[in-house]
């Protein structure tokens, strides 16, 4: 199983494998064909997003909040479906964050990681 992580301004590269855009609103400046799939059921909230980005929760409270969303119905589907999609090939989880260290992405990309280990 491979699945990493880029901003979604890096350039798509063959080694990619299936390019996932995970963002509540879809970022300027990029064409929808250099990504694969748009699954906004793995973003954070408006309101999450907003809060943090407001700089009223810091990170630890901002992944914390992030994972209690990431329990719904919804999000488990999508989670589960790209685990299984890993399975078969590389897929690179993408958000607008410069950094990985701090963003939802990174997040995500664990969780689908750890899906595949239960």
């Amino acid at each position: 199983m491979t699945v990493k992580t880029k901003t979604v301004y890096e350039y798509p590269d063959p080694s990619d494998g299936t390019r996932v855009l995970v963002t509540q609103y879809w970022p300027r400046g990029v064409s929808r064909d250099s990504v694969d799939e748009y699954v906004r059921e793995l973003a954070p909230s408006r309101a999450l997003l907003h809060a943090y980005r407001n700089g009223e929760l810091d990170w630890p409270r901002y992944r914390h909040q992030f994972l209690l969303e990431m329990k719904y119905e919804g999000a488990l589907r999508e989670i589960h479906r790209l685990s299984k999609s890993a399975r078969d090939g590389t897929i690179t989880i993408l958000c607008v964050c410069k950094y990985e260290d701090q963003c939802h992405r990174s997040i995500v990309r664990d969780l689908i990681v750890a899906f595949d280990e239960e």
